[in-house]
């Protein structure tokens, strides 16, 4: 017996509960059955309408704030991608047909997002329920001398909770905002690298992380050890936000004095190993060193538990630089000399180095990401540094930024 297939758009225009699906732009682009007979509307009045344009805030309500805290909600889900439940709202609606009446409602509305292939938000599916009668019965709080139910003061106090827990998860948010900024903001002031200007096929990025306070544990340097010869340096600290910034700075700067003294990369991530021993939250923190002979045309490197750096070669080919990796930092509890390793490369090879937060996905293996990115690197080999990596993110889906902070490195040779 074969099934038929499931038509969608009928599934949609039946579904009891009230919908409507924004592009985002937070246009309206389609809306189902409930949604029009709940709203008093029609298709042709809604789809193709901004949503606030359709909806706005009653003009004769001094504290409405309906159309704020939606507008709040729809751009949580565009940028953590994630569904946001809304707590009751009230949000009185324009009267068809008679212009500037509103009529007073309440709802209880959840957003959740559409991911398109890219994986970025392609609709968001605004789902609505209308508990305008509940809440009109249940007048809160009750007047002097007026007594309410054990059933009836249950519900004011869950509706209470309700507005409450709204309130403080937006001062959370607020406070979230704050520190993520200042942390930014940090990180920026410490990724500053001098010797950068001098290496015009060397280009950086770093992104933060584009959600919460998951920001501030990457970093990336650039540092001239002779006239032909130059370090590039990425790292991965773990944790987040202020504290995994102020680690970062630490050890990024250890490394960046180490490299200057030790021309080797191993001595170099053996002095920042034994110091990651005495600095808090620096446990488990990944790196990798690669010095760039320019004059012998070979690289030599030394790794942290860190990703492999790519070596990739103007015909397309790649070599995983994965043959002198140590555990994370400060993980051995007795010290032994670091592992190094080195590779020719000839002129208009790119080496590019990265922490996990362009290829790690959750919901995948490590090596899927890997072989996306390797493959993404091949395709495009002849690209200038600047245009490969802004391409290399743009097709990994993370130029507005990920799950986790991300520090990038492409240095064609």
């Amino acid at each position: 017996m074969t099934t038929p297939p499931i038509d969608y758009r009928a599934l949609f225009a039946a579904t009891p509960s009230p919908h409507l699906v924004l592009d985002p732009g937070l246009v309206i682009v389609d809306v189902n059955e409930a949604y029009c007979r709940v709203t008093g509307r029609t298709p042709e009045d809604l789809v193709g309408q901004y949503l606030f344009d359709a909806f706005p805030d009653n003009p004769e309500d001094r504290d409405a704030d309906g159309m704020r805290n939606l507008n709040a909600s729809l751009h949580r889900v565009l940028h953590s991608h994630e569904v946001d439940t809304m707590a009751v709202q009230k949000y009185d609606i324009p009267v068809a047909d008679q212009p500037g009446v509103f009529e007073e409602r309440w709802w209880s509305p959840i957003n959740a997002p559409v991911l398109g292939p890219d994986r970025q938000v392609a609709w968001i599916i605004h789902r609505v329920e209308d508990v305008t009668e509940f809440v009109l019965a249940h007048p809160l709080p009750a007047r002097s001398g007026q007594t309410l139910s054990e059933r009836e003061a249950m519900e004011a106090e869950l509706y209470a909770r309700a507005q409450e827990l709204q309130r403080v998860n937006e001062e959370l948010r607020q406070a979230h905002a704050r520190e993520r900024q200042v942390a930014v903001t940090l990180q920026e002031a410490m990724l500053h690298s001098p010797d950068l200007a001098r290496h015009p096929n060397v280009v950086v990025r770093y992104l933060p992380a584009a959600e919460g306070l998951n920001v501030c544990g990457d970093w990336y340097d650039v540092v001239d050890m002779s006239d032909d010869a130059f370090a590039v340096a990425v790292g991965d600290v773990v944790g987040h936000g202020l504290e995994a910034a102020a680690t970062m700075g630490m050890l990024r700067s250890a490394l960046s004095a180490a490299v200057r003294a030790l021309s080797e990369p191993a001595r170099a991530m053996e002095v920042l190993g034994l110091y990651a021993r005495s600095v808090e939250g620096a446990l488990a923190t990944t790196a990798v060193k690669a010095v760039i002979n320019t004059r012998r045309q070979h690289i030599t490197y030394s790794s942290a538990g860190h990703l492999p750096p790519v070596l990739v070669h103007a015909d397309g080919t790649f070599v995983l630089l994965d043959q002198a990796t140590d555990p994370p930092l400060a993980a051995r509890p007795l010290h032994v000399p670091g592992p190094q390793a080195a590779v020719p490369y000839k002129p208009g090879d790119t080496l590019v180095l990265y922490t996990d937060g362009l290829i790690e996905r959750r919901d995948e293996d490590i090596d899927t990401g890997l072989r996306r990115m390797t493959d993404i690197l091949c395709d495009n080999a002849r690209l200038t540094p600047d245009h490969l990596a802004d391409t290399l993110l743009a097709r990994l889906g993370v130029s507005n930024g990920g799950t986790d902070d991300i520090a990038l490195i492409v240095t064609r040779l």
